[in-house]
């Protein structure tokens, strides 16, 4: 897997063109089609593939965390990816990935990894309704090569959600700024189901309005109806929408062409583009910053989205009619 060790300026460099790499990867044999299914995941977010190592289980674990490595000085949790999707429960693991999401650490046990496969992002397209539903929303992206049929990409959010229990503390949400300003209004695009929630979740504890879409392209055609329908009333973009959030990786396009596409358009000079990414790199941010992003976000940090999202409406108004302070 020598690939993997590619410079992240060549990697990042991808992103700006709307490609990706993948790293494909199987878990087993499907009970329920009875084929050995092939996932994939960015490769930006693995940091290495190995053999698995000695794993320390440990006590009151769920079921899906095999236990913890040491990494480096560091302590890795390691998800079994086989166990958690109930697939290939008849193999043994031979492979952890291990991830990086948001300067979190962590192993993924799989069956096998495969190739690293250069795809464009138009070309991977949102999981059809059926399929989505057959794996219980894990899927946020499809597509398909010539010699390996249709490949899942893999909502690794979720993933951590479910099975390590990530992101889903209330207490990140105890400080949300209120803002008293119910016009306020914000288009967001996400891929995955989990992000949506958290960034849905953030903007009702604000008092925000909000219209969330899938991905870059379904909030382009989403903004192009707004700006037609301003422009028949003789009326700024801004009236009806003050600010875009973006996620990064999302199918048909990706945050970085949707930034570069509002920040071309003289309609929507005035309104801020937000980007929201678990991608950990200071590359990344150098990136969003070079296509016009306005601001950067981790995600699954709802306190300093808010935050971010305050500040930038805020200096959009007059007389901000604004709440500071504890959320609800």
């Amino acid at each position: 897997m020598s690939k993997l060790m590619q410079s992240v300026d060549d990697r990042t460099r991808l992103a700006g063109t709307n490609r990706i790499e993948i790293l494909l990867f199987s878990l087993g044999t499907d009970p329920v089609s009875g084929r050995e299914e092939v996932f994939g995941i960015n490769v930006f977010k693995v940091r290495e593939v190995m053999l698995v190592p000695e794993i320390t289980r440990a006590p009151e674990m769920p079921p899906e965390i095999e236990g913890m490595v040491s990494l480096r000085g560091s302590t890795v949790p390691v998800i079994n990816l086989m166990r958690y999707c109930g697939i290939g429960d008849d193999c043994r693991p031979n492979i952890m990935m291990v991830t990086e999401y948001n300067k979190n650490i962590q192993g993924f046990l799989v069956s096998s990894v495969d190739t690293i496969e250069r795809l464009a992002w138009e070309d991977i397209r949102t999981p059809p309704p059926i399929l989505d539903s057959q794996h219980g929303g894990l899927i946020t992206a499809v597509t398909e090569l010539d010699d390996k049929g249709l490949i899942m990409i893999m909502d690794v959010e979720k993933v951590l959600a479910d099975a390590g229990g990530l992101y889903q503390s209330e207490s990140s949400f105890e400080n949300i700024p209120r803002i008293g300003d119910l016009s306020s209004k914000v288009i967001f695009a996400d891929d995955s189901s989990v992000a949506r929630e958290q960034i849905k979740r953030t903007f009702d504890e604000m008092g925000v309005e909000y219209h969330a879409t899938v991905n870059g392209l379904e909030a382009w055609n989403l903004l192009l109806e707004v700006a037609a329908d301003a422009e028949s009333r003789n009326r700024p973009v801004s009236d009806q929408i003050q600010l875009i959030l973006t996620d990064i990786e999302m199918p048909e396009m990706d945050g970085y062409v949707l930034t570069q596409k509002v920040k071309e358009d003289a309609r929507f000079h005035d309104i801020p583009v937000v980007m929201h990414s678990s991608l950990s790199t200071q590359a990344n941010e150098i990136l969003g910053m070079s296509v016009g992003v306005d601001a950067y976000v981790p995600k699954f940090k709802p306190e300093e989205l808010a935050n971010t999202v305050l500040r930038l409406l805020s200096k959009n108004r007059e007389k901000p009619d604004l709440v500071a302070g504890a959320g609800k």
